[in-house]
């Protein structure tokens, strides 16, 4: 392992990072993806048509105020050096809001919507700090590795999570318990999961940016927005960069899709009960560490652009199996094909990000890449839902058309260089080529 970290960077300390993947997931797979989406449009919204379009925009609102703050955040934390402080706020907020989620019972549409956005927002913006540190502690040709890492043990914490809600609520259902008495719990399971995992990345983790001169005097607000301002003047010399968040933005448009909509797809189309959905995903987040781990040693030798080329060609298998299943044998194939492609394809666009972001502006850069991903969860979800709602609740079809941006995605990776884009990042000035 030394070798592949940069130097001063311990193994505890890696570990450490990592922890936060593993405290952050069980947040996406109890809350975004296996639990309170389903409960939201069954029990929250009563189970009326709007429902799936209403989950869609709350969380569409909080990924647009995470594109309005990331990059000024990004900038700010890289002036003055707290990407750690402002991760232990963002962390606070969500694990707070995340118990607020309790207080969202049948027909408490206002209080579920506000805590989902709230929550939501704090956990995108802590995910895009998290991200900032990995260039810090992994040497630029293992970046695929640790982030793999990183992911996998991810998932393994989304597992817990899952886990531990999975076990209440098979011991609520036989009490006779209903998902208006059982779900508010596994909110408060998973907040307090969160909290718990989350203290050693606070503990071990050290911050190794530098205050930025003259920063000292500046107002908060004037740094971040100066820092931002010439970030955009020389955006021309990070086009690779540039085109890999296009293709950002289009690959995980429909990755954002599968994880918001995952149970109402296994609930209204599938016919799964709750119980029926948290296994199917516990599964799945047992292929996607797989995936994660797997891909992330993969892409340190295959090459990060050909590995992630690989994930999007099986996203689109998925996509195909999922049109064609009729029984849940299929279906079961394609959700694992799904967390296989999840955890590679997640762990090698950090991991790319983290090669074309100059050293001294990670934060902002890993910002930019949170503004990228937030946008694809606008639009994957609401592409989705409104899909959805138009055709009379043809789910079928929506998914079908959601797929379609990882075509896209693929033929935009086609056209980023990497090592162009490495040597703009190094250097602060575009290399030679067409």
């Amino acid at each position: 392992m030394p070798a592949i970290l940069a130097p001063g960077v311990t193994r505890r300390e890696v570990w450490a990072w990592a922890m936060f993947d593993f405290a952050n997931s069980g947040y996406t797979t109890v809350v975004i993806t296996a639990v309170f989406n389903a409960y939201f449009v069954a029990v929250v919204a009563n189970g009326e048509a709007w429902g799936t379009l209403a989950w869609t925009s709350a969380t569409a609102l909080s990924y647009a105020l995470i594109i309005l703050t990331a990059p000024l955040i990004g900038a700010y934390a890289d002036a003055f050096a707290c990407k750690k402080r402002l991760l232990l706020f963002s962390t606070i907020g969500c694990v707070t809001f995340t118990s607020g989620l309790a207080l969202a019972g049948p027909g408490e549409l206002g209080v579920a919507i506000l805590f989902i956005v709230l929550s939501n927002f704090c956990f995108g913006s802590g995910e895009n700090l998290i991200a900032a540190f990995l260039p810090q502690l992994a040497r630029a040709d293992a970046l695929g590795k640790v982030s793999g890492w990183g992911w996998g043990f991810g998932y393994i914490g989304g597992l817990v999570s899952l886990g531990t809600c999975l076990a209440f609520v098979s011991w609520a259902q036989a009490q006779g318990q209903t998902a208006a008495q059982f779900v508010p719990v596994c909110m408060l399971i998973t907040a307090a999961l969160f909290a718990v995992a989350s203290i050693p990345t606070f503990l071990f983790l050290r911050e190794r940016g530098q205050p930025q001169p003259g920063r000292g005097d500046t107002p908060i607000a004037q740094a971040a927005l100066a820092r931002f301002a010439q970030t955009l003047r020389e955006a021309d010399r990070y086009r690779d960069l540039l085109r890999f968040l296009a293709c950002t933005v289009c690959y995980q448009a429909g990755i954002s899709a599968v994880i918001t909509l995952a149970a109402i797809y296994a609930n209204q189309v599938m016919g799964f009960s709750t119980q029926d959905t948290l296994l199917l995903i516990f599964v799945v987040n047992i292929t996607a560490s797989i995936g994660a781990v797997l891909f992330g040693w993969l892409q340190d030798r295959l090459g990060h652009r050909a590995t992630l080329a690989l994930t999007l060609v099986g996203w689109l298998g998925m996509v195909g199996l999922v049109w064609v299943a009729r029984g849940p044998e299929l279906f079961w194939l394609a959700a694992n094909l799904a967390g296989l492609c999840m955890g590679a394809s997640q762990s090698a666009g950090r991991a790319i990000v983290g090669l074309l972001a100059p050293p001294t502006r990670l934060a902002e850069f890993f910002g930019l890449w949170g503004l990228a991903v937030k946008l694809s969860a606008i639009l994957g979800p609401m592409t989705y839902g409104l899909t959805s709602w138009l055709s009379g609740g043809d789910h079928r079809l929506a998914m079908l058309i959601t797929g379609s941006y990882f075509l896209v995605g693929l033929l935009i990776l086609a056209r980023v260089d990497l090592e162009r884009g490495r040597q703009a990042a190094v250097n602060g000035t575009e290399s030679l080529g067409k």
